[in-house]
């Protein structure tokens, strides 16, 4: 069974919107069309079958004036809505003879009578009525092109719509925007980049035919919650019944609309927002490399418009909205995310972020969820901002005034996250198997946590087999300290790595990159093997570089290596091309370390 929206338009100049639902809820087909051959082509795959298709657009017209009956009592209900129906005759040449929505019907064998309980028929709806009682709005969203409404208004108006659509998510039954060829991201993304109404036309034609194609979903599975305006004798609409004690919104001006003018605001901030985004992995990432420290992967995102307007729009069980001042309390507009290898780094992760950046909240829900004796969804989130320092410095000017909602995590922690999230959230559980998947996820979820604590185990025996072979200098082999795979004659990653967990037997492990970067800095100082790398590093390794870095966290092999070459080489390290973009905080270190810095080997500084 397939389920099908089109928005017709009433002539074939115009484009009309296509959409198509699976079984399931699913969307696998968007497109637009213009001629009736190019619909019935696209939608011969859909109906050769079983199929629902529902028409926005008159079926039944046999009144010459005014109204049919089923909009005068639609209009009852949802004018003040400001969803009233057009009134539709047959003194208007599109309806004088057949319409061209019967037309299609007739084309694909579909019978028309609402009440046809026939596992092959069409009816006719309203989007408009449909989005009021979907959404329980106080009136409908501008975003259909109108004299007096600019680009700006119908781009964040159509933007919401799309946020409440992809709600439906949650709903009963489901409705699943991202199957494989929905097309759905790119409707998004055409929208929110439109720069002409031309162009917002051509999507809220097709967000019209995915609504379309629910309402066909929503009266197959549940006929209760539907009300049919009308009749098969002089013309029907049918839509989800107005809900109870729903009123309608104040004002005439759409503006007016909290969540709209919200929405639209947005809109105008988030491509400032997605440069955000990106100076603050930035910065997240240079305190984590700074430290030393050991993780998988530093990401972050700006909320796009559309999951913006969606979050803005929800609304409590008793039709409230859950954000009153949307711009201010959506916390997560911009998202950074932090993956770490073992549980323990998640916390050094955490005092890094108290230690150099303000922390305005911070959660462990790992920790709530054990408290309430379960096992589940375990991340640190933390909101973060600016520190003092930073936030009177000029280079981070573009990061004033802005915060960043910071998850922390493990990668088993982060799988499970992902994995639950796509199942439970965005695929379809069965109600009659939702007991059982509750406590496969919970099992799950304890062996994750296990598995977390035995690679700490693993990770820590191994720092102390290291410790325990320090004694042996690693400079004193029979190796060049060269991979053989190396074209050039810098020190191959490999050889650095085990030679610097000989060198450094308590320091943590790097992240592989920063033993390949580091590599390249010892050959622009000309240190192409280990033996060369060891006679530089003798005369450091009588200083104290522990007590004069004042090292707040246990710092990587890497870093331990990249104090101890600014300590042999001095202006000479901090001057190197490779470290162009470190300069100044290469020279706050080197200041830790004067005056009393190591003068290189003479024959090493070549």
């Amino acid at each position: 069974m397939y389920y099908v929206g089109v928005d017709l338009a009433w002539g074939d100049r115009k484009p009309t919107g296509l959409a198509v639902l699976d079984e399931d809820g699913g969307l696998v087909h968007v497109s637009c069309a213009q001629t009736d051959e190019e619909i019935l082509t696209a939608l011969g795959p859909y109906t050769a079958g079983d199929c629902v298709v529902a028409l926005d657009a008159p079926l039944i017209v046999r009144n010459e004036t005014g109204n049919r009956p089923a909009e005068a009592a639609l209009n009852k209900d949802f004018a003040r809505f400001h969803a009233g129906a057009h009134p539709v005759n047959t003194t208007k040449p599109e309806f004088s003879g057949v319409p061209r929505g019967a037309r299609i019907a007739s084309a694909l064998k579909l019978d028309m009578n609402p009440r046809s309980g026939r596992s092959r028929r069409a009816v006719e709806v309203y989007p408009h009525a449909a989005t009021v009682s979907l959404f329980r709005l106080g009136r409908t969203l501008k975003y259909k092109a109108k004299p007096g409404r600019g680009r700006e208004l119908l781009q964040a108006e159509l933007l919401r719509l799309m946020g409440l659509v992809g709600g439906l998510a949650g709903a009963e039954p489901a409705l699943h925007l991202d199957r494989p060829g929905s097309r759905w991201p790119e409707l998004i993304e055409a929208a929110g980049t439109a720069v002409r109404k031309s162009e917002l036309r051509v999507v809220e034609d097709q967000v019209d035919a995915v609504i379309c194609a629910y309402v066909a979903l929503l009266a197959a599975r549940h006929p209760q919650m539907m009300t049919t305006y009308g009749d098969a004798e002089h013309g029907y609409i049918v839509t989800p019944t107005l809900p109870e004690g729903l009123e309608p919104g104040t004002g005439d001006d759409a503006q007016e609309d909290p969540v709209s003018v919200a929405v639209r605001e947005y809109a105008l901030r988030q491509p400032a927002l997605s440069d955000g985004a990106d100076r603050f992995v930035a910065l997240v990432t240079s305190i984590l490399d700074e430290a030393g420290m050991n993780y998988l992967s530093v990401t972050g995102r700006a909320k796009t418009v559309a999951s913006f307007a969606g979050k803005a729009s929800r609304r409590t069980p008793e039709g409230e909205l859950v954000y009153t001042d949307p711009l201010h309390e959506i916390n997560d507009q911009i998202g950074v995310r932090v993956i770490t290898y073992v549980q323990g780094d998640v916390d050094v992760v955490a005092d890094l972020m108290h230690d150099q950046l303000l922390v305005k909240k911070d959660r462990d829900m790992g920790e709530m969820v054990a408290q309430q004796g379960r096992f589940g969804y375990r991340s640190r989130h933390m909101l973060i901002a600016l520190d003092a320092a930073r936030e009177g410095h000029s280079g981070y000017e573009p990061l004033r005034g802005k915060h960043a909602s910071l998850q922390v995590r493990t990668v088993l922690q982060h799988a499970w996250a992902e994995f639950e999230h796509d199942i439970r959230y965005k695929g379809t559980v069965p109600a009659e198997q939702a007991p059982e998947l509750d406590r496969r996820f919970t099992l799950a979820a304890g062996l994750l946590e296990l598995a977390d604590q035995e690679f700490s185990i693993i990770r820590d025996r191994l720092a102390e087999t290291r410790a325990l072979a320090g004694d042996e200098h690693p400079g004193h082999t029979e190796t060049s300290g060269r991979d053989t795979a190396d074209d050039d004659s810098r020190i191959g990653a490999r050889e650095l790595a085990a030679f610097l967990a000989g060198q450094y037997p308590e320091a943590g492990w790097s992240r592989t990159e920063h033993y390949t970067w580091i590599a390249g800095l010892l050959a622009e100082l000309a240190i192409t093997s280990l033996p060369e790398l060891t006679e530089v590093l003798v005369p450091v390794n009588e200083l104290d570089l522990n007590t004069r870095m004042d090292y707040k966290y246990p710092p990587g092999a890497v870093r331990r290596l990249d104090d101890a070459l600014l300590a042999a080489f001095g202006e000479k390290y901090v001057g190197l091309p490779g470290n162009a973009d470190r300069r100044p905080l290469l020279k706050s270190r080197l200041d830790k370390l004067t005056p009393a810095a190591a003068e290189p080997p003479e024959d090493s500084a070549q």
